[in-house]
């Protein structure tokens, strides 16, 4: 297999893009990238889906362009109930969904990095149940550390 072999063709041939193949579950960062949507408001704003029979967020990586105010349209296209713990600036916050549901979520989240979240319930998360959010731009003034400036890429 060279390098210049399409990713998904990848996991397809070696049994990672869905369950109860090669793996129990779908293996981490293995889905859909999306992007997020910045409103008028500021809000950016992302709909993410648990498509039937698939133990998969979809899009299962979501790209932010800064950290902020955030909003997630969660639908459970499944027919297993599933739920969300996530991140948050404070305590986690955790969204149920029923199977066929649809809930949204407020997030605060002020800094550039990958915020990990899953469905807890029914081992979802050892079967692939798992996603991220990440978040570009730069750290906060009154989190940055009063050190030299660093090399960048």
């Amino acid at each position: 297999m060279t390098s210049t072999d399409d990713r998904a063709d990848q996991l397809h041939a070696a049994g990672l893009d869905g369950q109860n193949r090669t793996a129990l579950g779908r293996m981490l960062g293995t889905g859909n990238v999306g992007h997020a949507e910045v409103g008028d408001d500021g809000i950016m704003r992302a709909t993410i889906r648990i498509p039937e029979d698939e133990l998969v967020f979809d899009p299962s990586i979501v790209v932010f362009p800064h950290g902020g105010e955030v909003e997630l349209t969660l639908i459970n296209d499944d027919k297993n109930t599933h739920c969300a713990v996530l991140p948050h600036n404070g305590d986690p916050k955790i969204i149920w969904l029923v199977n066929h549901s649809k809930g949204t979520a407020r997030l605060s989240l002020g800094g550039p990095g990958t915020y990990w979240y899953g469905s807890t319930t029914g081992n979802d998360e050892g079967r692939g149940l798992t996603a991220a959010l990440v978040f570009g731009g730069e750290v906060p003034d009154s989190a940055k550390i009063d050190r030299p400036p660093q090399p960048r890429p």
